[in-house]
């Protein structure tokens, strides 16, 4: 049996420029450090190779019992803040290299 795709990729643009993006990490709680750690979500240029995540702080704890998050969810203009706030953090999405991490706010900027 063929196995579904978990963080599908949805498209949007920014600036102009084309970047595919998901959903990297659910809010969870992190036992490295004993507190609770936001959603981080992935992006990349369409023609490019170089990731970026963007780590959000952590919100409010969900119920217990309360369903996840999903990509959907998720509004498109805080995405594309995210990206060109990682853009302007340094982030090169054409370049070649290892995926950059930036904490990024709230808003995404």
């Amino acid at each position: 049996m063929a196995r579904t795709k978990q963080n599908p990729e949805f498209e949007i643009d920014v600036d102009g420029e084309p970047y595919l993006w998901r959903l990297q990490r659910q809010p969870q709680w992190s036992s490295d450090n004993a507190n609770w750690r936001g959603m981080a979500i992935a992006a990349r240029h369409r023609e490019g190779q170089r990731e970026a995540v963007m780590e959000f702080p952590p919100g409010p704890q969900p119920r217990y019992g309360a369903p996840q998050l999903q990509s959907s969810q998720i509004p498109p203009e805080l995405v594309a803040r995210a990206i060109a706030s990682a853009i302007l953090a340094g982030w090169e999405p054409l370049s070649r290299g290892k995926t950059v991490a930036i904490v990024v706010d709230a808003a995404g900027g």
